[in-house]
């Protein structure tokens, strides 16, 4: 992402974990940020531009963002296991890089599937300060409901024109958590030519 983006080496189930950390200018941070890959299967890496787009949102906030790749890619050992190793090794990182101080995660597609979960295994005792799912895979994935007391943190994006993800998909989830859903008129799953908004909705919600 840019010049001062270290390269991690966790340690997950499977093996080795590959990740990026990237920090807030000044050293003062108010904590960590762990962001979700889409579908391994489908070409989806801790680079996606959807993914880099929401750590500059958390660091430009004052976040440690950190980035990585799920079991299987890039080189992270494993393979793919359908989203419960992966909702593992999302785990194993947050022990890593977060094992107590202030918590937001966030993932895009698949990620936001696995991140759903992983805030379910976390439960109240470590709720994430900030929520961020884009393009929920609902239609593809069982996405777990969201506790109630992390609503209020919680922002759900979604593209109108989402041919990958229907809107239909994402709101039918949301509609039996009273859980609000934030549409983009006119945007696809991966947001060409509409990063920078993705970017500012992110920024306005860490910021409110």
């Amino acid at each position: 992402m840019n010049s001062a983006t270290q390269m991690l080496s966790l340690q997950g189930d499977a093996g080795l974990i590959e990740a990026l950390l990237d920090e807030p200018v000044g050293g003062v941070t108010r904590g960590t940020a762990v962001i979700a890959h889409p579908h391994p299967l489908f070409g989806g890496t801790m680079q996606n531009k959807v993914v880099q787009t929401l750590a500059r949102a958390f660091v430009q906030c004052g976040w440690r963002a950190v980035r990585f790749n799920f079991r299987g890619v890039g080189a992270s050992a494993g393979s793919y296991d359908e989203g419960l190793g992966e909702a593992n090794d999302m785990l194993k990182v947050i022990s890593q890089v977060a094992p107590k101080g202030s918590l937001s995660l966030a993932g895009f597609s698949f990620g936001a599937f696995v991140t759903s979960h992983v805030v379910q295994t976390l439960g109240v005792e470590r709720l994430p300060e900030k929520l961020v799912l884009v393009g929920t895979a609902a239609s593809r994935f069982s996405v777990a409901p969201l506790p109630p007391d992390v609503h209020l943190a919680s922002l759900v994006l979604h593209g109108e024109q989402d041919d990958t993800v229907s809107l239909d998909s994402v709101m039918d989830w949301a509609r039996p958590q009273s859980l609000p859903v934030t549409v983009i008129p006119g945007v696809g799953h991966f947001f060409h030519g509409q990063l920078p908004l993705l970017k500012a909705l992110v920024v306005r919600h860490l910021t409110a």
